[in-house]
């Protein structure tokens, strides 16, 4: 039978073990100065915990007047922030209600950690938040007479709430002493979307340093609510104010920009059509913008589609600082920001450069909104269509007009074409002689073209970025603002998306047969020299449409089908009941019987071509 006792030798091992071990223990033990540290931390983790547990406890409604917190002695508080001394240990929120936002400020900052607008939601039918926990950091840094560097983001405010007529006033201070502190006094204004901020320091200058200038520093990332985060991020971009009113911006497409500005009255970080917008009543006198791309490919998963900083000096006055700003939280959109026409924060909105924007602001915008308002938004599209087809039908007349002269004059110019297909030179000459007989001007049915280049180019920058437009269905569509779809596919085409959009295949087919009825004339002409190949041409414009407006707005694509019916529809009726191709015939006869005067413009080229002959002769 197995022996199973315990012998010396496993005894001591046993023994010596076990004095190992004691002796690990006693050198590991925390320190003192260790415990009391690992005491704190458990203690900000419970009070953190309780927080999450009981944010609407902590939250102070807009009904509660009575002070979250007041100033008592130093000797209370376990935390200490430099000299000031006076700041609660323990985190909590203020919130505030309006009647178009709910906004959420932290006594960690002073500053904001949530604002959800009240009547808008995202793509996903989420209310829209603008401002999101930890993705906006607003705080300013400053340095004592003893060389520290303060952090507001850092300290602990007390806050306080107050009424100012039907305003609501929230007040949050970080104190040294009773006379001194650090003050962020929010105003809120019951039915819009400005938040005034006044920041100010009493008898704080003993404590600062005098030579040193108070930095502000807001960085901001902008929220994704877009159902294509590519196509949003197109329009989302960092746009400023400087020089009393000039407006500049900030790539939206490269990887980052920056700029430094001086003078800037206002910097708006905008998204698509929300915008959160930082201003001063007295100019920045120097401003650091920058503006970071986090969009590198579609995807459901991308949650902000740029990262903005803005970083300026606030200036002490007798050694305290005394600053007024304001903030602007809410949609890009003409109405929202009527009522702050002073700040000039509505020259924010893309409307379009140079007399484009000038069409968008003061003509279409308003005409679509009246419209609007008689009218189903897709209805009202519709309507607008129709209304800028009949004006520019004039126009379209006249480019029909010398498409018929040109098919009229065809055969004598296939005919010089075939005289002359050895010397380009000649032809060209004989080409230009026989237009000046007929009383034809090639260049004519271009004209026109240029003529509506400035509505289709605003048109073009107003329905992807008309506020008005969000959210709005018609037929098939939820959202006139973004693509529609039909299908869904199970895999991504490049250059077209992951889906299929019905309103850009109608308004590609609608283009195709445009342009074969507007080419026609012109690919007979395109074995002239210097002429392009426009059978290429009609082919690539339609499938440039579909593939390129796939992914833009519906309601884009609604008005580049409903045009370009309306145009075919009025070409129809000016070939067929108005224009008489037989007396345009005649018309021209008549021109090349009667002797033609050269203008100037016309001897100088005529000189010039037969010079070129004329070298080109001595040459051989």
């Amino acid at each position: 039978m197995e022996d199973r006792s315990l012998d010396k030798n496993a005894i001591i091992g046993f023994a010596l073990i076990f004095a190992i071990m004691l002796g690990w223990l006693y050198l590991n033990q925390p320190s003192p100065e260790e415990l009391e540290a690992q005491r704190l931390e458990a203690a900000q983790q419970e009070a953190q915990e309780s927080l999450n547990n009981s944010e609407n406890q902590n939250a102070v409604s807009p009904e509660a007047a009575a002070p979250l917190a007041k100033p008592v002695d130093n000797s209370a508080y376990a935390l200490q922030a430099g000299p000031f001394g006076f700041t609660q240990a323990v985190d909590t929120l203020v919130q505030i209600q309006t009647d178009p936002f709910t906004a959420t400020f932290a006594s960690r900052g002073a500053q904001l950690v949530g604002l959800t607008l009240n009547d808008h939601q995202d793509y996903e039918g989420n209310p829209v938040q603008l401002v999101e926990g930890d993705y906006s950091d607003f705080g300013l840094s400053f340095r004592t007479r003893d060389n520290r560097l303060i952090q507001t983001s850092e300290l602990l405010f007390t806050s306080e709430k107050e009424t100012s007529g039907e305003n609501t006033v929230l007040v949050f201070r970080a104190y040294t002493d009773e006379q001194s502190f650090l003050e962020y006094r929010y105003t809120f204004h019951a039915s819009n979307y400005l938040i005034d901020l006044d920041i100010r320091t009493q008898n704080l200058n003993a404590y600062l340093d005098p030579s040193d200038k108070v930095a502000l520093k807001w960085e901001y990332w902008a929220p994704r609510n877009d159902q294509s985060v590519e196509y949003e991020n197109r329009y989302t971009r960092l746009t400023y104010s400087y020089d009393q009113g000039t407006i500049k911006k900030l790539s939206a497409t490269s990887e980052s920009d920056e700029e430094t500005v001086e003078n800037v009255d206002w910097v708006s970080n905008r998204h698509h059509f929300f915008s959160a917008i930082l201003g001063s009543d007295k100019p920045f006198e120097q401003v650091t913008l920058r503006s970071e791309n986090l969009v590198d490919e579609e995807s459901k998963a991308i949650a902000f589609t740029k990262k903005y900083t803005t970083e300026t000096g606030l200036d002490r006055i007798g050694g305290e600082l005394s600053s007024s700003l304001y903030l602007y939280m809410g949609p890009t959109d003409p109405k929202a920001m009527a009522p702050h026409k002073d700040l000039g924060i509505i020259e924010s909105i893309p409307f379009g450069w140079g007399i484009f924007g000038t069409l968008n602001r003061y003509v279409f915008n308003p005409f679509f909104d009246a419209l609007a308002s008689v009218f189903p938004f897709g209805i009202a599209i519709i309507v607008m269509t129709l209304v800028v087809r009949l004006v520019l039908s004039p126009v379209t007349y006249k480019s029909y007009v010398s498409q018929a002269k040109m098919k009229v004059i065809q055969p004598e110019v296939q005919e010089i074409n075939k005289k002359y297909q050895d010397n380009a030179m000649k032809k060209q000459q004989e080409t230009m002689k026989l237009y000046n007989l007929a009383g034809v001007n090639p260049m004519s049915g271009c004209v026109p073209a240029l003529l509506q280049l400035p509505v289709f180019y605003a048109l073009f920058s107003f329905f992807p970025t008309a506020f008005s437009l969000r959210q709005k269905s018609f037929l098939w569509v939820d959202d006139l603002s973004s693509y529609d779809t039909v299908v869904d596919l199970p895999f991504a085409i490049p250059f077209y998306g992951d889906h299929i959009s019905l309103f850009p295949i109608l308004a590609s087919v609608a283009i195709f047969f445009y342009m074969q009825m507007t080419t026609g004339q012109t690919m007979q002409m395109q074995q002239q020299p210097g002429m392009p190949n426009m059978k290429f041409i009609m082919y690539l414009s339609p499938v440039m449409m579909l593939f390129f407006f796939n992914n833009y707005a519906s309601g884009l694509s609604l008005y580049y089908f409903i045009s370009n019916l309306l145009t075919i529809a009025i070409m129809l009726v000016i070939k067929n009941y108005i224009i008489d191709e037989t007396k345009i015939h005649l018309q021209v006869q008549q021109n090349r019987e009667k002797p033609k005067k050269e203008n100037k413009f016309q001897r100088k080229m005529r000189e010039m071509m037969e010079q070129a002959e004329n070298q080109k002769k001595l040459g051989k």
